[in-house]
């Protein structure tokens, strides 16, 4: 498996070893370069596209469940006027979600998240606050975001998450030491809807929907009323078809709760 030891140990293998040829051969220097450029793509690939569990394990999907069930999780809410819409969405059609929400967002509104957890959804910590640098923050620095989200739903809800998802999806060697530290599990996709870009409600969908399987875990956003219209249509989808939306841990099997 491509992952982040088995990079840094096949660049350094193949630095040393170009390294001891050139006592033998005339090495071209753009050779070493080569590597070096090969190791750095590879890794900033691999910081940004979570299902290669390249720093971190994520959890995906579940391949293995036999039961016709799949999980639509949320990040980036709660939105005071498009997290209670998508909320009459699954009641509506008897569904779970999973809600991966911002600290500060739950912070803002607490009968929302209240809301979520008497309705039988699911709560993940998505950070506290999101910020656009957060890639780039120190282990401590994550550390503190991540608690401080624990600490917000252990006050207004008495539950301790152990789900977490990386914000943008981004992961690197501070958040795994984070992640290892908090004892937290990465929570991740293989249905990416990009529903937050200029991509059509019609787009989107046939981002979702085409060979959508057993076991699939879909990443919308709780934060505008295209990604609500996708989530009315999806809900139709999987009705038409006999599946069903589950939360998270049901439908991989894990605690979500300490």
């Amino acid at each position: 498996m491509l992952n982040r030891k088995v990079t840094n140990s096949a660049a350094v293998f193949v630095l040393l070893a170009l390294t001891c040829l050139t006592f033998l051969f005339p090495i071209p220097w753009w050779s070493f370069l080569f590597v070096a450029l090969a190791w750095f793509l590879i890794t900033l690939l691999g910081s940004f596209f979570i299902r290669w569990n390249y720093h971190l394990t994520s959890q995906n999907a579940n391949a293995a469940t036999t039961e016709n069930q799949i999980a639509i999780t949320f990040d980036d809410g709660p939105h005071s006027q498009y997290t209670p819409q998508v909320l009459d969405l699954l009641k509506t059609h008897h569904a779970k979600a999973t809600f991966f929400c911002i600290g500060k967002h739950m912070e803002a509104h607490p009968t929302i998240v209240k809301r979520m957890i008497s309705e039988g959804h699911l709560l993940g910590n998505h950070t506290y606050s999101h910020s656009k640098s957060f890639g780039f923050f120190n282990a401590t620095k994550v550390k503190t975001e991540l608690q401080q989200t624990i600490a917000t739903v252990q006050k207004l809800t008495g539950k301790t998450m152990n789900f977490y998802r990386p914000a943008f999806g981004v992961t690197n060697p501070m958040i795994a030491k984070a992640v290892k530290e908090l004892g937290v599990i990465s929570i991740g996709w293989n249905k990416r809807s990009l529903d937050t870009t200029s991509r059509s409600k019609e787009q989107i969908l046939k981002r979702i929907t085409p060979n959508l399987k057993k076991g699939d875990i879909v990443l919308l956003h709780d934060t505008s009323e295209k990604s609500v219209q996708v989530l009315e249509q999806l809900l139709l989808f999987l009705q038409e078809n006999k599946m069903q939306s589950v939360t998270v841990d049901k439908l991989l099997q894990l605690e979500a709760y300490a």
